[in-house]
């Protein structure tokens, strides 16, 4: 449902992707290497609780979420990692760890590192352990409408 939630989003917006299988690979830095995407392209999804309310913040595989910096970008009181209880209902047909970063379909503000807003394209776990899926940034950017924080 999340993942074909998302197709139908982008088939109706007319954008071009492109989904390729690799084998299985848990972190963002191992998906990027098995899909042959340089980490810094690879946007990984972190599900973050921003002021008691679920977010999703979007960051190079090569980046971890400075939660603090995070906060203080955010002008927010408390940003901590979520727990897979908080938001799995949200995504239940992604595995966990592949959820794609269309927070806006999932009714989730979703914040981008202007470290991933350099990349011409990006790639995203596609819902599972096993799959990617390619598009511009620029496209990700028009249609999700993140806002760009320091993270």
């Amino acid at each position: 449902m999340s993942m074909e939630r998302v197709k139908r989003f982008l088939d109706e917006n007319g954008v071009k992707y492109v989904i390729e299988q690799h084998s299985p690979a848990y972190t963002a830095q191992e998906v990027a290497e098995a899909a042959h995407v340089p980490g810094r392209h690879f946007a990984k999804s972190v599900m973050v609780i921003v002021d008691g309310r679920l977010a999703l913040a979007v960051l190079p595989a090569t980046d971890r979420v400075d939660l603090r910096k995070l906060a203080q970008s955010l002008g927010a009181q408390s940003v901590e990692l979520a727990e897979e209880a908080d938001f799995s209902e949200r995504f239940p047909d992604c595995e966990p760890g592949a959820m794609p970063p269309f927070g806006n379909l999932f009714d989730m503000e979703v914040f981008v590192s202007p470290h991933l807003a350099e990349a011409d394209l990006i790639a995203f776990s596609a819902g599972n352990h096993r799959e990617v899926m390619q598009l511009p940034y620029g496209v990700f950017e028009r249609l999700v409408k993140p806002a760009e924080v320091a993270m």
